[in-house]
């Protein structure tokens, strides 16, 4: 059984949190979700990020409180309402969940960022006590961790993730479906540096977070970045289909609007902290991880 029993977390029904509940209920975890509406049950608890209401006598008595809730950057166009309910989600939900942390007092806080955080790094390897960048998605991750440590006297942690790798949503989900007909290919020039972690590592180094002594910021990406290029071809072996359709800049930048700097941009983050700490990925190479995925 954990030593932590009771584990209450926000964006519970995105990717990551789906697979992060089912799996801490699988090792023994009591799991509260909290939700944006009246609680049903007792695995609910109610609160509002936009008015920063959180039911702290739900709450009360929690071991450790995992924040991933926020607005999906790659979901819609980014106009400026839209970047603004990025930021927005982020800042208040988290600054809501950081004022909870402080009144009920668990034994961990764990809050999620983004490798967004360090901006355009080109070919330079990046870990966690690099600066930040200075681009739109850098500047709401400062904001978000600086949310953050608004947290007093309990220890937390601040996931930066990168690129999460699972066939059924996020980047490889979309781009499953035009590779399996033989339409993919590297996206811009293929240059650029992809930071990718499966779903499967990624939930695992929550619950390692969750587990060790570790805090401060730590980088959710494998110790194998690779290009683009070398991501899509490796896509199209695992699929035993060819990646003969590049998908030009202008073309991206048409499509996907600001977000198109996120797929074209290039971001070599190396998981110091998590190396450092002991933490053994199952998947730490792209070719076996995309055959797993695939297959």
């Amino acid at each position: 059984m954990p030593t932590m029993q009771r584990v209450a977390i926000t964006g519970a029904s995105g990717m990551i949190g789906t697979a992060l509940v089912g799996h801490l209920k699988s090792e023994g975890y009591t799991v509260q979700k909290l939700v944006r509406r009246p609680s049903r049950s007792a695995e609910e608890i109610t609160w509002d990020p936009r008015s920063g209401v959180v039911d702290l006598e739900a709450l009360a008595g929690v071991d450790a409180i995992i924040h991933l809730a926020g607005a999906g950057v790659g979901d819609k166009r980014w106009t400026k309402k839209y970047k603004g309910e990025i930021l927005n989600s982020r800042l208040l939900g988290t600054t809501a969940i950081a004022n909870a942390v402080n009144a009920v007092k668990p034994s961990v806080f764990i809050s999620s960022s983004a490798i967004g955080w360090y901006g355009e790094t080109g070919n330079r390897a990046v870990i966690e006590t690099d600066r930040a960048g200075e681009d739109f998605l850098a500047a709401v991750c400062r904001e978000w961790e600086g949310a953050a440590d608004l947290v007093q006297e309990v220890r937390t942690v601040k996931l930066r993730t990168g690129l999460v790798l699972d066939p059924t949503g996020g980047a490889l989900g979309r781009m499953l479906p035009l590779f399996r007909f033989g339409l993919g290919g590297k996206l811009g020039n293929g240059k650029q540096w992809w930071s990718w972690i499966t779903l499967h590592d990624q939930i695992r180094a929550i619950v390692f977070a969750l587990e060790n002594k570790i805090e401060g910021p730590i980088n959710l990406t494998s110790p194998n970045p690779v290009t683009n290029q070398e991501f899509t071809a490796g896509l199209a072996r695992a699929l035993h289909r060819p990646a003969l359709f590049p998908a030009p800049a202008f073309a991206l930048k048409i499509a996907l609007g600001g977000f198109s700097s996120e797929i074209l941009g290039s971001k070599k983050v190396m998981p110091q902290a998590l190396l450092d700490a002991g933490f053994v990925f199952d998947y730490p190479h792209i070719a076996p991880a995309l055959a797993a995925l695939v297959d």
